[in-house]
């Protein structure tokens, strides 16, 4: 049973997607401030987070920026703040889905379950480890054990980079639209998310340092192609990949 935390200052909202939850089979936690669900995170991890922006302790913004460095387990925003800017925060931030109020339970209900099936199929899909080479520079990339390292050096991923580049490197050399990319890792097919996509490849970039942009192209007008050489393909390394 997945375990989901609810964090939302006001009861209403917070029973009411917890009863709805709970009829779809999660086990649901409820916490009305930050402080109390950092205290249960201390003590246990979820399989998913939903959580406000505003509370009487804190911003949700800030402390999901800080939680993301020790955690990467999904979150979903459910929140009152509904500005185009503060959706695009809050996927620079690391969210997986940005829902705004007044919202459907209903509605709310099956993006969970549509971010459990990609997560799940994600998983299920794959293949092993695998290594990449791009001039001089060495890539490895598992997304099960969740190792993701550059030249020796671990990079950390959001749940949606993850699905990004989990999604790229398996379509290496071919170039991948941004609209794509939404319906593949985010269930979304509308232009005006395209920005989504570009600030989610921009932070994995950041992470990647200088070699960043040369792993992940940009197709001006169109996408984004992953550029790495699988080891397994290159002459004489044909079982380095599968190590």
């Amino acid at each position: 049973m997945k375990m989901i935390y609810v964090i939302d200052p006001i009861n209403e909202d917070r029973e009411g997607v917890k009863q709805y939850l709970e009829l779809s089979g999660y086990e649901v936690h409820v916490f009305e401030d930050l402080h109390a669900v950092q205290v249960a995170i201390s003590r246990q991890v979820p399989d998913l987070m939903l959580l406000e922006v505003q509370f009487p302790d804190g911003d949700g913004f800030s402390y999901i920026k800080k939680l993301k460095q020790t955690h990467s387990f999904p979150v979903i925003f459910v929140t009152s703040r509904v500005a185009e800017s503060d959706r695009i925060l809050g996927f620079e931030l690391g969210a997986d889905d940005y829902v705004c109020k007044p919202f459907s339970f209903k509605e709310l209900v099956l993006r969970v379950h549509a971010l459990f099936r990609r997560i799940d199929v994600s998983v299920s899909s794959y293949r092993g480890g695998s290594t990449w080479v791009l001039a001089g520079s060495v890539l490895q990339f598992d997304e099960v054990s969740h190792l993701f390292t550059l030249d020796g050096s671990q990079i950390p991923l959001t749940a949606a980079e993850w699905r990004i580049m989990s999604y790229l490197v398996s379509n290496s050399g071919i170039l991948i639209t941004r609209s794509q990319i939404l319906e593949h890792c985010f269930d979304y097919s509308f232009e005006s998310y395209d920005r989504i996509v570009d600030t989610h490849v921009k932070n994995m970039r950041a992470k990647m340092g200088p070699m960043g942009p040369q792993w992940i192209e940009t197709v001006r007008g169109y996408g984004y192609r992953f550029a790495g050489k699988s080891t397994s393909s290159l002459p004489g390394k044909g079982s380095e990949g599968q190590e």
